[in-house]
């Protein structure tokens, strides 16, 4: 049974860190792209860190560039999402998925083609 189960989340005050993580099982993480996904009350979900699995590339929401960081340790089959200098507007239920690499014509945009949803974990950033 495919499983990603994210963890971490918390509250935490304006400028803090969370790390959070997220734990594949069911499946071969070496094969597959992850990526975090966020959804803040009221709003549609937002692709904001995805890594590759050839060799670790990521791409990262303009929003997040330079605070956030997107890591994975396929021995422990997890995929880790460090954030620095937190800020309110980055309350919202993360989520982590996973997306099948391109091949041929198929070019999606980073955050297309996720699936495989986990439960997702709340993060809320006090002012």
């Amino acid at each position: 049974q495919v499983q990603l189960v994210e963890s971490g989340g918390g509250l935490v005050h304006n400028g803090g860190s969370l790390r959070l993580s997220c734990v594949a099982s069911g499946f071969n993480l070496d094969l597959w792209l992850i990526g975090w996904f966020r959804q803040a009350s009221g709003k549609a979900r937002e692709g904001i860190a995805s890594i590759n699995n050839r060799d670790g590339g990521t791409d990262y929401t303009d929003s997040v560039k330079g605070r956030f960081t997107i890591s994975r340790d396929n021995a422990k089959k997890t995929i880790y999402l460090q954030m620095n200098n937190l800020k309110p507007e980055d309350t919202a239920v993360y989520y982590c998925a996973r997306r099948w690499p391109a091949t041929g014509s198929y070019n999606p945009s980073p955050f297309e083609g996720f699936g495989s949803w986990g439960p997702g974990t709340q993060v809320t950033v006090s002012s």
